[in-house]
């Protein structure tokens, strides 16, 4: 039952919402978390320390954080696989002809996946800046993401990359949270306005929120 769901475009859509109301809840409190970093080193690098220690005793070093990460991953995972899949069967049932020239997608469409491939771009700079300090500009410092923020968000690269891609964050989010109401029946005619006005004030406080660290940055309110 399972692999005939997954087959049909009705499956693979339902597994890109609940895949990406996933990634929404945890973009969501990944933002408030970060917000942080406007009370000062010692409360930011506490964060990122308690993050670390959720679940103990009953959770070792880490753990809790290890599992959020491989649900994350399989959450990713997930959306991307299906995403793809039903753009390949989308354009496989168009006619292989246009009488008239003219896009093949809609601007939401087009919105969508090329702002999921920066996002997934994203992901793997962001992974290897702040996390594994394979790419980080100066010197790295484990267990001290305070300053390791502040030394990315320190050069013009760093703040455009970032920037760039929570624009598109935000693009995504906004196309996505009601795509998503309507694929899990929540979306209606009545709900419509209201779901599109959510879906607008979310993809706008998580732009506003996550370009408010590398903006506090560069005005020096976060040094």
């Amino acid at each position: 039952m399972a692999r005939t769901m997954w087959d049909s475009t009705v499956g693979k859509k339902t597994v890109m919402a609940v895949s990406g109301l996933i990634m929404l809840l945890y973009l969501v409190v990944h933002m408030i978390g970060n917000l942080k970093i406007y009370f000062g080193a010692g409360e930011y690098n506490h964060y990122a320390h308690w993050l670390r220690t959720i679940g103990e005793p009953f959770m070792h070093y880490e753990w809790t954080l290890w599992i959020i990460r491989v649900v994350l991953v399989v959450a990713v995972a997930a959306h991307a696989t299906s995403a793809y899949q039903l753009s390949r069967r989308d354009i496989k049932a168009r006619p292989s002809k246009y009488v008239h020239s003219r896009p093949r997608a809609s601007y939401a469409t087009r919105t969508m996946r090329w702002g999921g491939i920066i996002l997934g771009l994203f992901i793997v700079w962001h992974i290897l800046d702040l996390t594994t300090g394979t790419v980080h500009s100066g010197g790295f410092q484990p267990g001290h993401p305070y300053q390791n923020v502040v030394d990315t968000f320190s050069t013009w690269y760093g703040d455009v990359i970032y920037i760039v891609a929570m624009l598109a964050l935000g693009l995504h989010v906004r196309h996505g949270f009601w795509s998503a109401a309507q694929t899990l029946g929540v979306g209606s005619r009545a709900r419509d306005r209201a779901l599109r006005t959510a879906a607008d004030v979310l993809a706008l406080l998580l732009t506003a929120g996550f370009i408010a660290v590398p903006v506090g940055v560069m005005t020096g309110v976060v040094s």
